[in-house]
């Protein structure tokens, strides 16, 4: 593994990366494409990113990657001709008419809804514990809570769910603990799954910022590109970086231009 603030930007790299057309690009959301919110829901894409976005969309394939629930990733984003992974890459969808759909875990649906029931009883004292529902998973967010007890709570809550649901495993976030479908499925898995569907062959460019993304880092470190989106220095397998969203829109802005340059339309 890789410290972020020794990895070289992304920045610098832009043209070198544009010369590996074709391309496919994928992004996570929190804190790459929008910067973190203190509550999910308060999440916005500004126009101007979803401009930059849509306008790489016209020169090669773009997904969005995230543990967002898809039909609200894809309402916040609102570009219905991207291609959207909700949940940590368990339900994939594309534009109408791309033949890409995939969803994984649905038969612990059941599972998840007694989870709910249990945890948001488990949690209900807790100021500033968020328990988040998504259709093939459930978030307890701790980032507004006060107290420095609240993470070992709702680790204990959700370790005290998994003994009575075997279908399910926790996963882990920046400031958030979730439960999800316990099965060999993850963003990594998602990007290679959505690489081999993609034709002609592409290189894939993956952004993200959470420790989920490591993932994708980790199933593209070979061939293709991670870019780590974050200031703190952290172990990752990314090769690349960017400090923040903001970064995330010049570089975004740069490859537009670098493939523009190259006068290669997409396949």
């Amino acid at each position: 593994m890789s410290r972020s603030r020794q990895l070289p930007s992304a920045l610098t790299q832009v043209v070198e990366i544009a010369r590996r057309a074709p391309l496919a690009l994928f992004l996570d959301f929190d804190g790459t494409l929008s910067p973190i919110a203190a509550r999910p829901e308060d999440a916005v894409l500004a126009p101007a990113m979803r401009e930059r976005v849509a306008r790489l969309n016209g020169l090669c394939p773009v997904a969005v990657v995230s543990g967002r629930d898809r039909v609200d990733l894809a309402t916040r984003v609102n570009l219905p001709s991207l291609i959207f992974a909700g949940s940590h890459g368990l339900d994939i969808a594309g534009p109408p008419g791309s033949g890409i759909a995939l969803v994984k875990g649905e038969e612990t649906r059941p599972a998840l809804e007694r989870a709910e029931e249990a945890l948001r009883i488990a949690l209900a004292g807790r100021p500033g514990v968020l328990v988040e529902r998504k259709r093939l998973g459930i978030a307890a967010h701790f980032r507004q809570a006060g107290s420095l007890d609240d993470p070992g709570a709702v680790a204990c809550a959700i370790d005290d769910v998994l003994c009575h649901e075997p279908l399910l495993e926790r996963g882990a976030g920046k400031l958030v603990l979730e439960l999800r479908p316990r099965v060999e499925w993850d963003k990594g898995r998602a990007v290679r799954w959505l690489l081999e569907r993609l034709t002609p062959a592409r290189t894939g460019i993956y952004l993200g910022d959470d420790l989920t993304d490591e993932t994708a880092f980790r199933a593209l470190r070979d061939r293709e590109i991670g870019i780590h989106v974050g200031r703190d220095e952290v172990e990752t397998a990314a090769t690349l970086r960017l400090d923040d969203p903001e970064d995330v829109a010049r570089f975004l802005e740069s490859l537009h231009a670098a493939l523009s340059s190259n006068r290669e339309p997409r396949p």
